[in-house]
């Protein structure tokens, strides 16, 4: 099997506004969340549609990463992201729904890994890490950022 499937989902105590107006800012990601962005840059948006050039980290290491954005303000952003060099290909899907306790986070990214060699590696090392790195990288960030606001 290519695709690698990882789900995620968490609860902030802040309103999805504030959490919308973080996520969706990209060319601040490496501020925000350094362990996961070295840079982002927006090189086309017509509306909210975004061409992005990043350099993600991941594992210890950065690569590059071309990613083609549509915002849903204030609900979601899903995210084509490729890296042609090692045939790595995600989908990535950042849903917000409002809730009483704050907002309710569910997050998707397929995975999906064309060169076997790194397939086979790839594949045990994902699934339980990579949504536990993703909850301190970025989840557990998130709520320093808004939570003490509100």
């Amino acid at each position: 099997m290519k695709q690698i499937p990882l789900n995620g989902s968490w609860i902030i105590n802040a309103p999805r506004q504030s959490v919308y107006e973080i996520i969706s800012d990209f060319e601040n990601m490496p501020k925000h969340f350094p362990s996961v962005a070295q840079s982002l840059k927006i090189i086309d948006k017509q509306g909210n549609n975004l061409t992005i050039k990043a350099e993600a980290k991941s594992f210890g290491t950065t690569f590059p990463v071309d990613m083609k954005t549509l915002l849903k303000p204030p609900i979601e952003f899903i995210s084509d992201n490729k890296n042609e060099r090692l045939g790595v290909f995600g989908h990535e899907e950042f849903l917000m729904e409002e809730v009483p306790d704050g907002t309710i986070i569910d997050y998707t990214y397929s995975l999906t890994i064309n060169r076997v060699w790194l397939r086979l590696i790839a594949k045990p090392l994902l699934g339980w890490f990579s949504m536990w790195f993703w909850k301190r990288a970025v989840i557990d960030k998130l709520k320093i950022m808004l939570e003490k606001q509100h």
